[in-house]
């Protein structure tokens, strides 16, 4: 479901947050919201999967911010489905399971960033704007 921001705020870029941990997301959503981004939530994999699937015209997202360890669809998987398909939009990690050779392979499969929660709130606020920038750069 978005979350926008006030009218007389400028949006700094839309982020989806997929992840199964309703606190997570809330956590990530309020810190994005606080830094002028919009912020939409996926429960899981799937239903990241479903939102960027339904239409002809997906949901325009500037960065996705994906868990690992989910139900349903695995963030591997997920990342893959972005990765194929929206080869553009960078992807942050964000896992309470590290693991550094899946963190290696994640950035060989073009994911910008690989964070652990808990995470500071400045923290996700400066690998987000390090995405945005990425994602800025790559634009024509």
């Amino acid at each position: 479901m978005p979350m926008g921001l006030s009218n007389n705020e400028p949006c700094r870029g839309r982020v989806l947050v997929v992840d199964d941990d309703a606190g997570i997301r809330r956590m990530v959503r309020l810190t994005l919201l606080s830094g002028g981004y919009e912020a939409i939530e996926a429960e899981d994999g799937a239903n990241a999967i479903e939102l960027m699937s339904s239409s002809d015209n997906p949901l325009r997202l500037d960065i996705i911010i994906c868990d690992i360890s989910m139900p349903k669809v695995h963030g591997s998987k997920v990342i893959a489905f972005f990765r194929e398909r929206f080869p553009s939009i960078p992807i942050i990690v964000l896992t309470g399971y590290p693991d550094t050779e899946s963190a290696v392979n994640f950035i060989k499969q073009g994911v910008i960033d690989y964070a652990i929660k808990p995470i500071q709130a400045d923290k996700l606020l400066l690998i987000v704007a390090k995405a945005m920038e990425h994602r800025n750069a790559l634009k024509p």
